[in-house]
């Protein structure tokens, strides 16, 4: 062991020793894996080992796909068996509205590059599964690269390919401390203090502890997870080949063959957390005692789903302790204000997903970016609020209970909730406002008759005449919605200006104005689709989505320079927004001290509405006439009163986000996370359109690269859909004739021009106008014409006033 390294990996797990491969395999050889007992003494040994290549994520479903394909690749390199069985996959829906979820999802993997998958009837499937009952079921998808490695094999060729690279690894040396230094880390161990530039939390069962060396608080939790493995199966053994993976989503077990006999997987409904302040240092190659009474029902419907099992007993009983996040998915990426401190942390599916992280963190530690779109397992997706123990219980819990349970795109989850509650929400909730959440923040949805419960569906709801009626009366009158989640960033000091400029590809605006700013990563791709206001005093803000908060400030505070100060407003700022053609004789009446009519389209000023001091902008998301105002927290509900009050006489509603939704997908306005993401560049989406090619900035010669090169092979259009009674919503694939040219960014139903609509990232050469395509709604092929933008108001005349 030396006294320094570049990169100290802890915890000597799948994901640990795949980081420390991906390290050395990127050029970084002076690097080292510290263990405290041997490799795979924690959750890895005794995990399933299943591997497949389909997520509800997308973006994640590619890493995994990444995974699949390496694992080949480091036996062969590390000379390791890995016990890999590739013996395809089932997963299969009883109920119709999971039959016609999965036809759904067979059409976004098809859309993402998966195409060894298939729809199959119950019929194939137990052909393909011969001691599987079909009774119940409706149908399945097939997958071909699923199948089953050795776990315990797997860690030890991750770790020799790394080794053979020239990385090292440390067994039998438990880290007792960390302490930031001006040059990195000290990382205190048993056998010596190593002094790195980078530490990497891939602690697993022990990653709270190892966070807390460093005064993180990771939102991470151990539960107990049951599987058990069968004696021979005579069934089994009279087979030729391996039965292949199966998922029963309606029975909440997973299977694999294990030599001759089954191994079948349980996520129950009755969870139980374990050590949620981490394991004990001494624990390791332990299990549980089997807790048949806390399983009963999952066991017996799996008993009924593989009927052989009956006339079988049971060799191995395994109840061991995996790490959760409250969404299910990794931490992983650099943890915001403790430079050069990476986690790598509560990947509950470490064989499937180890080798993405791996390859994401190394990326990002290397080249200062992943080439990945990550947000999905970005540690920074979460803030401190997430800290709470008790919000950790819930939503970890919450998570692996529905594990095989299906959430629909309009279904609100309860855990963790209601947690941030701005100074209107008693007021909101008298008015009949639905809450969803962004973040840890409450937000209106839209307003429904008291004692009215939204069905959960795939399809348009019963609330989709409620939504509708919104989004009329904001075009043809005047609506209040709470925008208290949007983030605010104030930017100040003597160089504030200078460093804007070189964060940001477009113009800065004027004093009193605003405008619409990209920004890029170093790559060239989107970091932001921000607006900047300058309130002509020296400050600056940057609003965007409020549920990147923690996401941006990382951002900035790593190209902080001096003289300039960048403070989160998201606890002291709040507001209220105004929309509709009635919008500003709205703030007329409301007014105090400022002029309405002065305020032109994209400026900003303050003014006094009533009481409250307010920071006003002339802009609208919903593409009318409106009005941002934003207060202190404390004042809001005075300002909600006065202009509810002003809007009396003008037929004024409050409406939420759901409408806001509809509005913007009618002026064809682009979002973060659908049309916007970090793995799409200004020119796929548009946003070039707004860049400033005479300055320097973040990103510009990759920007530049791909502007000399043309118009990029994709582009953003919009769709009017022929659909019936269901809603694009994000990754169906769209089609020219039987070519796949891309795939939906986000959809759904435009109230006010009666056409089901959607954005789309399709090959330019079938963007033109009029041009007539087909995508899959719910699994179902609907004609689809590409239009001009904006189908609402296209010359923005209504906005402008």
């Amino acid at each position: 062991m030396k006294s320094h390294y570049r990169v100290v990996v802890i915890g000597g797990g799948v994901v640990g020793a795949s980081v420390l491969y991906h390290l050395a395999k990127l050029g970084w050889r002076d690097v080292a894996l510290v263990e405290r007992s041997v490799l795979t003494a924690g959750s890895s040994w005794h995990a399933a080992g299943g591997i497949h290549a389909l997520n509800a994520d997308p973006n994640i479903a590619a890493l995994q796909a990444y995974t699949i394909d390496l694992l080949s690749e480091i036996e062969e390199e590390s000379g390791q068996n890995i016990g890999l069985h590739m013996t395809g996959g089932l997963t299969m829906a009883g109920t119709p509205d999971r039959w016609e979820w999965l036809q759904s999802a067979y059409r976004t993997f098809q859309s993402i590059g998966i195409e060894d998958c298939r729809l199959v009837s119950v019929e194939e499937a137990v052909e393909l599964n011969p001691i599987m009952s079909g009774d119940g079921l409706l149908g399945g998808m097939w997958a071909d690269r699923e199948g089953y490695i050795d776990t315990t094999g797997t860690v030890h060729a991750y770790a020799t390919a790394a080794k053979k690279r020239g990385a090292t690894v440390i067994e039998h040396n438990r880290v007792l401390e960390l302490n930031q230094t001006l040059e990195g880390w000290d990382v205190v161990t048993e056998k010596g203090t190593i002094s790195c530039e980078h530490v990497v939390n891939a602690g697993g069962l022990w990653a709270k502890q190892v966070g807390r060396m460093a005064g993180i608080e990771l939102p991470v939790s151990p539960l107990k997870h049951h599987y058990f493995v069968t004696d021979t199966v005579p069934e089994l053994a009279e087979l030729d080949f391996e039965v292949p993976m199966t998922v029963d989503l309606e029975g909440f077990t997973y299977t694999r063959q294990d030599q001759k006999g089954l191994l079948v997987g349980i996520y129950e409904q009755n969870t139980e957390h374990w050590a949620m302040d981490g394991a004990p240092w001494d624990y390791g190659m332990e299990l549980f005692q089997e807790q048949l009474d806390r399983i009963e029902h999952e066991l017996m419907m799996g008993y009924s789903r593989y009927p052989a099992l009956e006339n079988v007993g049971i060799k191995t009983w395994v109840n061991g302790a995996f790490t959760f996040s409250p969404d299910g998915n990794p931490l992983v990426g650099p943890v915001p204000g403790k430079r050069g401190y990476w986690s790598a942390c509560a990947v509950m599916a470490g064989f499937l997903q180890g080798g993405g992280v791996g390859k994401s963190l190394a990326e990002w530690m290397i080249h200062g970016e992943p080439e990945a779109d990550v947000y999905g397992m970005d540690v920074a997706r979460y803030g401190i609020w997430a800290e709470n123990k008790q919000y950790i219980k819930e939503t970890t819990g919450q998570f692996y209970s529905r594990r095989f349970v299906m959430t629909y795109p309009n279904e609100q989850l309860p855990a963790g909730r209601p947690l941030k509650m701005n100074g209107i929400y008693g007021d909101l909730s008298a008015a009949g406002a639905v809450w969803g959440q962004s973040w840890d923040l409450e937000v209106p949805l839209y307003f429904a008759p008291q004692g009215f419960e939204e069905t959960p569906s795939l399809r348009r709801s019963n609330a989709h005449d409620i939504v509708g009626n919104e989004c009329r009366a904001v075009r043809e009158g005047v609506g209040l919605l709470d925008i208290s989640a949007f983030s605010r960033f104030e930017v100040s000091g003597p160089n504030a200006a200078a460093w804007l400029d070189r964060l940001m590809a477009s113009k800065l605006p004027a004093p009193g104005r605003i405008k619409l700013a990209p920004m890029l990563g170093h790559v060239g791709r989107l970091k932001g689709d921000l607006t900047i206001f300058n309130w002509g005093d020296g400050r600056y803000w940057i609003t965007g989505s409020y549920y990147l908060r923690a996401w941006h400030m990382r951002w900035f505070s790593d190209h902080m320079e001096d003289g300039v100060s960048v403070r989160d407003l998201g606890e002291e700022m709040v507001g209220l927004s105004l929309a509709g053609p009635k919008s500003r004789a709205v703030l007329e009446a409301a007014l105090t001290d400022g002029d309405a009519d002065a305020l032109k389209f994209m400026g900003c000023a303050q003014m006094d509405v009533g009481l409250v001091r307010c920071a006003v902008g002339r802009l609208s998301v919903a593409g009318e006439l409106g009005y941002e105002m934003h207060c202190r927290a404390g004042d809001i509900k005075a300002l909600r009163d006065t202009l509810l009050a002003a809007g009396a006489d003008h037929g004024m509603i409050e409406y939420g986000f759901n409408a806001l939704l509809s509005l913007r997908l009618e002026k064809s306005f682009g979002i973060w996370s659908a049309e916007f993401t970090q793995g799409y560049t200004p020119g796929q989406t548009g946003m070039d359109r707004w860049i400033d090619w005479s300055k320097d900035f973040i990103g510009k010669e990759a920007a530049l690269k791909e502007r000399d090169a043309g118009t990029p092979d994709k582009v953003l259009v919009t769709l009017r859909i022929d659909a019936e009674e269901a809603d694009a919503s994000g990754y169906e694939p769209v089609w020219a004739g039987e070519d796949k040219i891309g795939f939906i960014t986000s959809g759904g139903y435009g109230h006010c021009v009666g056409a089901s609509l959607a954005m789309a990232l399709i090959d330019k050469a079938h963007a033109a106008e009029g041009a007539v395509l087909t995508v899959h709604v719910v699994g179902v092929a609907r004609q689809a014409t590409v239009i001009a933008p904006s189908p609402y108001d296209p010359e923005g005349t209504v906005m402008r006033g």
